[in-house]
């Protein structure tokens, strides 16, 4: 999974995306896309260790591009935001950085700090972006459907459909709303529409706000996952040996780190979950789409898998915990063999059975 990282100046964007990476915060003014892959804090690895004690763990991992800051206020600014979000239209997904922290010493954009307004004017520059994209789509529709080739029919179905992604966007709706079936989709997928991606919000708060809470349902659907991160504390947090950064936690009354938040919002706006292999060699979480299938499921393991699947052997993370061995499992009836069409679970521990 690919996840870029979008936000005004000073939003604070660059250095959350230190916190999750363990790099350094890039210098003010760097017009490079930094990219890092982080690795998907997992807490049931701790205790399969334990348990089985592998070579090696593998987590799953996001791939993290942080973009450099976008300053609307002029033509300049806009045209190099435009240049900069073309680039990342093969993205998976975008998390939305608003500020919402005081500092005096850091100059807010505009000079006035609204998590909301910051929002809606990212919201409405992807959008541009996509009715340009639109627009220039139309207009070679509108001059090819007049030619007797043989993709004349597609053409004119897609000019029809572009122009109502035209509506849809004027509107002010992300071209998400207006796609409605799997031919819409695949007409669509290879230009990279901007609002057609999952989004997360990340909302860059002081010390003093981390209980803050905050309500964006005038500028995105309800169901866009908004998580609270303090990026100055959680980038000293990160610069600490596990122990004291434990330690400092507890103290400050944290229970998660911005990685966990991070990538909890992801998953969530992605609709990922995680199964599980276990081995003696290897422990590894395998990110999938919410309602796979264990077929498919098993072609992220290897497509010899799928393609010679015979049974899934599946218990549940939470049982094995609560029982302590895969033997007391077998004993309690808790491992059990699915087929093709099993729907997998997040914390699932499969074993795929499979001949080729």
């Amino acid at each position: 999974m690919k996840v870029a990282l979008l936000g005004m100046l000073q939003s604070g964007k660059s250095t959350i995306f230190a916190s999750l990476s363990g790099k350094a915060i890039p210098p003010i003014g760097s017009t490079n896309i930094e990219e890092a892959i982080v690795a998907v804090p997992d807490e049931r690895f701790d205790w399969l260790t334990g348990c089985y004690k592998p070579k090696k763990t593998t987590h799953a991992t996001i791939d993290c591009l942080d973009v450099p800051g976008f300053n609307f206020s002029e033509e300049h600014g806009r045209a190099a935001a435009r240049r900069l979000m073309n680039q990342i239209r093969t993205v998976d997904m975008f998390v939305l950085v608003v500020r919402a922290f005081e500092n005096p010493a850091v100059p807010p954009y505009r000079n006035i700090i609204n998590p909301a307004r910051d929002l809606a004017d990212l919201k409405t520059e992807l959008l541009l972006t996509d009715l340009e994209l639109v627009a220039t789509r139309i207009e070679r529709l509108e001059k090819q459907i007049h030619k007797p080739t043989k993709t004349q029919a597609r053409d004119k179905a897609e000019l029809s459909l572009y122009k109502k992604l035209q509506q849809t966007i004027e509107s002010e709706k992300p071209i998400s709303s207006a796609i409605l079936t799997d031919s819409e989709r695949d007409m669509i997928k290879s230009l990279g529409f901007l609002t057609f991606k999952p989004m997360a919000i990340a909302v860059n708060v002081g010390e003093n706000q981390l209980e803050a809470k905050f309500d964006f349902s005038e500028h995105v659907d309800t169901s866009v996952p908004v998580v609270t991160i303090c990026a100055k504390l959680e980038f000293e947090l990160s610069q600490l040996d596990a122990d004291s950064r434990a330690e400092f936690m507890t103290d400050l009354g944290l229970t998660e780190s911005a990685i966990s938040k991070f990538v909890g919002g992801c998953y969530l706006a992605m609709d990922l979950i995680s199964f599980l292999t276990v081995a003696s060699n290897e422990i590894r979480a395998w990110p999938i789409k919410k309602g796979t299938i264990a077929h498919d499921a098993a072609a992220k393991v290897h497509t010899d898998i799928k393609r010679g699947f015979i049974r899934a052997e599946t218990f549940s993370f939470d049982d094995l915990k609560e029982l302590g061995s895969e033997k007391a499992l077998k004993a309690a009836g808790k491992i059990r063999l699915e087929g093709k069409g099993y729907v997998v679970k997040d914390g699932d521990v499969i074993n795929f059975r499979f001949n080729v």
